[in-house]
Parts: structure tokens; sequence; C-alpha cells
């Protein structure tokens, strides 16, 4: 797996690599082959408004989500890891302090559509 940042100090991150416990969330569980896996998360993922996928590899998919209102832009990191069949996943705000919980909401979200198949988040 490749390595992901940590996640700063400031609330505004989540992260399933994490060790704090303020910003660990628990990674997306996949059953089957990772390539499959990684079909749907894209497909979920082109699906969304104000989404931009910028990095697509084997193992590894980047994301921008874009506020509505402001415009803020926060990055999304997915690392497929095949052997333990997770999809790690970290979210993070690039400017301001708290978040007010956006980023675990958003990858919560992202967990219950990828586990209901579905596509899109409201």
């Amino acid at each position: 797996m490749k390595t992901m940042t940590p996640c700063p100090k400031t609330p505004n991150c989540v992260s399933s690599v994490d060790t704090d416990p303020k910003h660990f969330i628990q990674p997306l569980q996949f059953t089957g082959k990772a390539t499959e896996a990684r079909e749907r998360l894209l497909k979920m993922l082109y699906s969304l408004k104000r989404v931009r996928v910028v990095a697509s590899e084997e193992d590894f998919i980047q994301a921008e989500f874009v506020s509505a209102i402001f415009r803020f832009v926060d990055d999304v990191e997915f690392y497929l890891d095949d052997r333990n069949k997770v999809i790690h996943v970290k979210s993070a705000s690039r400017v301001g302090y708290s978040d007010l919980g956006v980023n675990r909401r958003r990858v919560e979200n992202i967990r219950k559509r990828f586990d209901q198949g579905e596509e899109g988040i409201p």
C-alpha cells in the first residue's frame, strides 16, 4: 500500500490509517476482486456532482470534492488493499480549522453507497 500522509492536528480530516481516535474512520470493505471494487468506486465517484477524479491507478484513486456554496476543495484518497479486502480512505479539507464533520459524513455516505452498490451521494 502506498502511504497516506497523516491528518493534521486540526479536526478537518478523517483517515482509516490514522492512529488518533479523533481522526480515525473505518476503511471500506469489499469482497471479490479489487479491480471490481475499484470500478464500482470509480463509477460512483464519476456520478457525483462537484467531484473530480484527479488520479486513478491500479490501487489508488484521488478525488477533489468542491463545496456548493463557498467552493472549498477537499481532497479524498482511496487505497485498495486487495490482500485485506479493504479500501483505505482519507478525506481532508485543504483550508480552515474545523469542517463541522463534513469529511466524516462524506466518507460514511460513500461507504453506505458503496456497500449498497449505489451511485451518487445526495
